[in-house]
């Protein structure tokens, strides 16, 4: 397993990257976990993710507020914590997207078995029955995956500001820069509130979506 996993992370390339995932999903359900038990997983990581990204971003905000609220001090030293929020924020944004790829990766092959394995049954109630979970589990999904991009969707627009107003005070370090810093800091207050809301809403059908799994 161990090795496996090596493997594929030696060899991120487009081509290897299905053809890892594909070996990682046959090795798990051998010692019994299976696709779906990894799209839970998977929510879950994301869900945390998720709620980690916001309270960085909220952090973020409170720095740029101090910054904005600058009275007297190292203007360099404020610059580097400003930086250094910027750059967590964006690291938390990148792990975000990376959990719902994987997200999106599994769910389709769970789908795709799913639907193909309809076609072995000879109890047609059984199939029907199936085939019902799967549309059900599908538009569930949808909803989720519906939700989770909303909430991506919104972090960029603020990484975008907030690296805009790091480096113009990374290069005008004086009183002028935090006045000019004062008319955007409401426009960021605002986009953040903002992805937070999506984020909690993302965060909120996260969790619906494991409970009906579970089921």
């Amino acid at each position: 397993m161990k090795r496996l996993l090596l493997i594929c992370v030696l060899g991120l390339t487009p081509l290897l990257i299905t053809g890892c995932q594909s070996a990682y999903y046959s090795a798990m359900e051998k010692v019994g976990v299976h696709k779906r038990d990894i799209l839970v997983d998977r929510v879950e990581d994301t869900r945390d993710a998720q709620d980690e990204a916001q309270q960085q971003f909220q952090n973020a905000l409170e720095q740029f507020r101090s910054v904005v609220n600058f009275d007297g001090g190292e203007l360099d030293a404020v610059y580097k914590k400003l930086q250094k929020e910027y750059d967590r924020s964006a690291a938390a944004a990148e792990e975000v997207r990376d959990s719902i790829r994987k997200v999106e990766h599994v769910s389709g092959a769970l789908f795709d078995e799913w639907d193909d394995e309809l076609d072995q049954y000879t109890s047609q109630k059984l199939r029907s029955d199936s085939a019902n979970a799967l549309r059900d589990t599908q538009s569930r999904y949808k909803q989720l995956h519906a939700s989770l991009k909303r909430a991506e969707s919104r972090m960029q627009p603020v990484l975008s500001a907030l690296l805009d107003n790091t480096l113009y005070l990374k290069h005008n370090l004086n009183a002028r820069a935090i006045g000019s810093l004062k008319g955007e800091f409401a426009g960021i207050e605002q986009d953040i509130d903002r992805l937070v809301i999506e984020m909690q809403r993302s965060i909120k059908q996260s969790d619906q979506f494991i409970e009906d799994m579970r089921q």
